[in-house]
């Protein structure tokens, strides 16, 4: 059998699965359409019992036919992308491998889901460890057709049928091709150390870790879509949450989930986590590398504490009083029985849960000055107090419900930071903190866990809103369909003492090296009872103190159980790029986890110069000629402080000289925006100030020099970089 004859044969199979796929697709839809027709009404204003009792099993049945139908028509270019033929006694077994199951009318399987147990020599076998597999095939298909066929035979002696075998490798052949603007997943091209990680148990703690180019990202999400299959009423009900550095690298890795028909799971950047708590607000902007790291210091906890016990008002001012009159008798609190009563309350309750327990300690101290003879019933003396307008005024001023950014605004004010961090932070510290919130601040990725740690310190704020009612006001005109489960979710009481944090049944956080002390407090109040899967690599932390980052991560882990894989072979870099930035980071990191690097392309990276004056010019010159030697995309990754210049000025040069498509494909990251990504090519602009401007120094300009998969081009200002060997 010919190439050809072998293409024209998986085909053929190819294109039963897709015929069968569309038959099950139109039962779903026309299961859909019976489930909204099972229970019609006219009533408009009130229902039956049984009416309501009719909307939940129609609304039931429409569910379970509309979550069938978003698998089947999910995206699902590659449905089917392997074959094993298996030893088999008698007659030998094929197993065809894909995204989704998909079986005959006989019920019999033509295709394999990829996370069954049954598929796991897919990527489990070698010539070593055959696992009754003969031949393993990837078919490399485009749409609903099969472009191209890769072979492995792993036991040569049980091929007694001579199997033919057909191309060069599977691996190879897909690390060739050129990168785009979006993650794909490695769903045909799982590597066994990777599969391991993938299947691992889901209990207790998974640490993924790796050097640069061994998919300790993609890894973690197809993860994410095995658990959802093995386990799928526990990870579905509960949840999973998806963590990453920031919006650039959600984006990258968006289509990944979906694309292996899972579409389920949360994903947020590390600053958007909080925005549950704070009304949906989020933040992309970072810190100096200075300030960041004072932001993300544990020692912010105390800073916060003491600033949420600091009351309202003129620090400098001689201290508080309330003074109060009874029928002529004088009543008074000075600043230090103040300060006891709110220190008592705060003990054992929240800011904005402790005002009840304050105004009743006021009022008992209050009362017991009052002399026994005076001229009034005892009982109305807490009325007379509570009544008057110097006590209103008073606890309106002292204890007013906060929002968590009405109280971390109150940095802004030296006076305020001094009085809080005196002890905790030295005189410089106290001073960039004070002024990162000064006039035109922006939210920062830092602050969010600030704020959220103030949510938890304050409580939630009260609120007054009662929710809408279970009728829609004018709903004889509203031609929607509204379930019944729609209503009463939007109708749900919040207990006032719940945070309103969204907790999940496990938690992934990719690049976890970069994650900050007050991150990992953030982290871990949405998941408390979560199971967790940490990846990252501890050489290209952005964190200044590694040791730091360690504790809390073992004090995430606690007494819990955990597993550890590290991922050994570098797919990504050429062998010559990923031998220069070694020697960078071990320059400064010697106890780097290098991972071994598979791929040569003969090209060594270009350690080129240019002047301030003719950077620009350089650099289209550069991108121009790295567009046409390679066939994906080209990163540009500047130091912050370049890198609003370069991307309001190269793209407007580049298109006076350039084809547009190849334009589309320059991208323009900073060194902590390229964390996870990957491009045919890179040009690293100023690796000195990348270093200085970045609180993990070397380590964050080892990341920027791995992410090419072709080339390589480092461009150093009025000459040679001080970061060369």
């Amino acid at each position: 059998m010919n190439d050809s004859d072998v293409l024209a044969h998986e085909l053929a199979h190819v294109d039963a699965v897709y015929a069968r796929l569309e038959e099950a697709t139109e039962s779903a839809r026309s299961a859909a359409r019976s489930g909204q027709q099972i229970f019609q009404s006219d009533r408009q204003t009130w229902m039956r019992e049984e009416d309501g009792t009719a909307l939940f099993e129609r609304d039931a049945f429409t569910f379970q036919a509309s979550k069938r139908l978003a698998v089947l028509d999910a995206e699902h270019e590659g449905l089917v992308f392997g074959r094993l033929d298996l030893e088999e006694p008698e007659e030998r077994e094929v197993r065809y491998i894909g995204r989704i199951g998909v079986r005959d009318e006989d019920y019999e399987p033509l295709v394999i889901d990829w996370r069954a147990r049954a598929a796991e020599p897919f990527y489990r076998a070698t010539p070593q460890q055959p696992m009754d597999v003969v031949r393993r095939r990837v078919l490399r298909c485009r749409n609903d057709k099969v472009i191209g066929i890769e072979d492995d035979l792993l036991d040569a002696e049980a091929n007694t049928d001579d199997l033919p075998i057909v191309g060069e490798g599977a691996l190879m052949a897909s690390l060739s091709r050129a990168r785009g603007t979006r993650m794909k997943d490695i769903v045909a091209t799982i590597q066994a150390e990777q599969d391991l990680a993938i299947r691992a148990e889901h209990a207790g703690v998974t640490i993924i870790s790796g050097g640069p180019g061994t998919g300790k990202t993609v890894v973690a999400l197809h993860r994410a879509a095995y658990l959802l299959y093995s386990n799928r009423r526990r990870f579905e009900r509960g949840g999973i949450l998806v963590v990453g550095p920031g919006p650039v690298f959600m984006n990258y890795i968006e289509r990944v989930l979906p694309s292996l028909g899972e579409d389920s799971v949360t994903l947020r950047a590390i600053g958007q986590v909080a925005g549950d708590v704070l009304g949906g607000l989020s933040a992309d902007q970072v810190d100096d590398a200075d300030t960041a790291a004072i932001k993300g210091s544990l020692r912010m906890v105390t800073v916060l504490k003491n600033l949420v016990n600091l009351p309202l008002g003129d620090v400098d001012a001689d201290g508080l009083s309330l003074i109060v009159t009874v029928k002529g008798n004088v009543l008074k609190l000075n600043d230090a029985q103040l300060g006891r009563i709110r220190s008592g309350v705060l003990a054992h309750q929240r800011v904005n849960l402790g005002r009840e327990s304050a105004e009743k300690a006021l009022v008992n101290a209050l009362v017991a000055q009052v002399p026994e003879d005076v001229d009034v019933d005892p009982e109305a003396i807490p009325d007379l107090i509570t009544d008057s307008a110097a006590y209103r005024d008073f606890v309106e001023a002292w204890w007013p419900p906060l929002a968590a950014v009405d109280v971390l605004r109150r940095l802004a004010d030296p006076r305020v930071t001094a009085a809080v961090a005196d002890g905790v932070l030295d005189a410089d510290e106290q001073a960039a903190l004070a002024s990162s919130y000064a006039d035109g601040h922006v939210w920062t990725v830092a602050d969010m866990a600030l704020l959220d740690e103030l949510v938890s310190v304050l409580g939630p704020e009260p609120t007054t809103d009662t929710g809408p009612s279970l009728f829609i006001e004018g709903g004889e005109s509203v031609d929607e369909f509204v379930t019944m489960a729609d209503r009463l979710s939007r109708t749900v009481e919040h207990d006032l003492t719940d945070d309103r944090h969204e907790t999940y049944a496990h938690v992934l956080v990719d690049e976890s090296q970069d994650i900050t002390p007050m991150q990992w407090r953030m982290l871990r109040r949405r998941g408390s009872q979560a199971s967790w899967t940490i990846v990252g690599d501890i050489a290209q932390s952005s964190w200044p103190d590694l040791d730091e980052v360690g504790r809390a991560v073992r004090d995430l882990i606690g007494s819990a159980p955990h597993r550890e894989f590290r991922l050994s072979v570098n797919y990504r870099s050429p062998a010559e790029v990923f031998t220069l930035a070694s020697q960078v980071v071990q320059e400064a990191y010697p106890r780097a986890d290098l991972p071994r690097a598979v791929r040569s392309t003969g090209i060594e990276p270009e350690l080129l110069e240019t002047s301030s004056s003719a950077l620009v010019s350089d650099l289209v010159r550069i991108i121009d000629r790295l567009t046409d030697a390679v066939g994906g995309t080209v990163g540009i990754i500047a130091p912050p402080s370049r890198l609003d210049a370069l991307r309001a000025l190269l793209p407007q040069r580049l298109a006076t000289r350039m084809n547009p498509a190849n334009l589309d494909r320059v991208l323009f990251v900073s060194p902590l925006e390229a964390k996870g990504l990957e491009y045919d090519a890179v040009v690293v602009v100023s690796p000195d100030d990348v270093v200085a401007e970045s609180p993990g120094g070397v380590r964050v300009l080892y990341v920027a020099l791995t992410r090419p998969t072709q080339r390589l081009v480092t461009l150093d200002i009025d000459g040679p970089g001080a970061w060369r060997p």
